[in-house]
């Protein structure tokens, strides 16, 4: 079953690419495209939900809804700073503070979980991490400005939701979970921003779509991995998407690629490479 990693590891890579298309070619707001890109995951799940769907008596809980509750804030937040950050920012500029995110589930899985504690995986994950930092690195230092910034804080926000989720996915379908929790940000979003269709051009809307699709095939992945090969062993596997998302960034948005990413992305599937080898799957 190892390719189920790596085939979410490349729809990440689609999806981000994808929504960059969007965000900086068609020139939609990126408040607009967070209510219609959680529109088109919902539509996209709907259908799905026929056959996948499962609610277990335990989610009704006082404490796991309170963890939904929380899963699908942490999510708004994250998301709108992303949304924010790609809108102004070249893909390849952030994907080093974006891979700050599989950083902070570890860490924070680390913590969290007894189950996840795994030293060596740790250590790989930090030089992984270390790696696509060492990336962005211009004349010794990192330069951050708002956009920036703003991805780094989403990335820390889209961690602590999929800590967080981790405990109550057992009551779910992957499916069921990412439709709950996508069909509430919908809502909440479109209440706040209002946004209207008449700003979605048709190729912009198919875009959106296709894009919601690869998201919900992703997220199902993730989940299945948290809750069969852990959270960390998960993350680590799924670190592989930056390198392609550089290779998707070059081919199809034109992005420059320099020395420092070629680097990271060898240190990276060496990293990949040896947690494979000492945890096979």
């Amino acid at each position: 079953m190892l390719w189920i990693p790596f085939a979410g590891a490349i729809s990440e890579a689609a999806g981000t690419i994808l929504e960059k298309t969007v965000l900086r070619k068609r020139k939609i707001n990126y408040k607009i495209y967070t209510v219609f890109s959680f529109l088109a995951i919902v539509l996209v799940s709907l259908p799905l939900l026929y056959f996948f769907w499962k609610l277990s008596p335990e989610a009704y809980e006082t404490k796991n809804f309170i963890i939904l509750l929380f899963v699908i804030v942490t999510s708004i937040i994250a998301n709108l700073l992303m949304f924010y950050s790609l809108k102004r920012e070249n893909v390849t500029e952030l994907e080093p503070l974006r891979l700050f995110q599989p950083l902070f589930v570890i860490l924070l899985a680390f913590a969290i979980y007894s189950t996840e504690r795994n030293f060596s995986i740790l250590i790989v994950a930090l030089i992984a991490s270390g790696a696509l930092i060492f990336s962005h690195l211009r004349k010794h230092h990192l330069q951050f400005n708002k956009y920036l910034v703003a991805a780094l804080l989403a990335s820390l926000f889209f961690a602590i939701e999929l800590v967080a989720s981790r405990a109550i996915l057992p009551y779910y379908s992957g499916i069921t979970f990412y439709f709950i929790r996508c069909a509430a940000i919908f809502i909440f979003t479109f209440a706040i921003f209002r946004s209207s269709p008449k700003y979605i051009d048709k190729t912009s809307g198919f875009l959106i779509l296709v894009t919601g699709a690869i998201w919900v095939f992703y997220r199902v992945v993730l989940y299945y991995g948290y809750l069969t090969y852990g959270v960390i062993f998960t993350t680590l596997l799924f670190i592989l998407a930056p390198i392609f998302i550089y290779i998707f960034a070059r081919i199809f948005l034109k992005e420059k690629l320099n020395w420092r990413n070629i680097i990271s992305a060898i240190i990276i599937v060496a990293c990949v490479a040896y947690a494979i080898w000492a945890n096979p799957i």
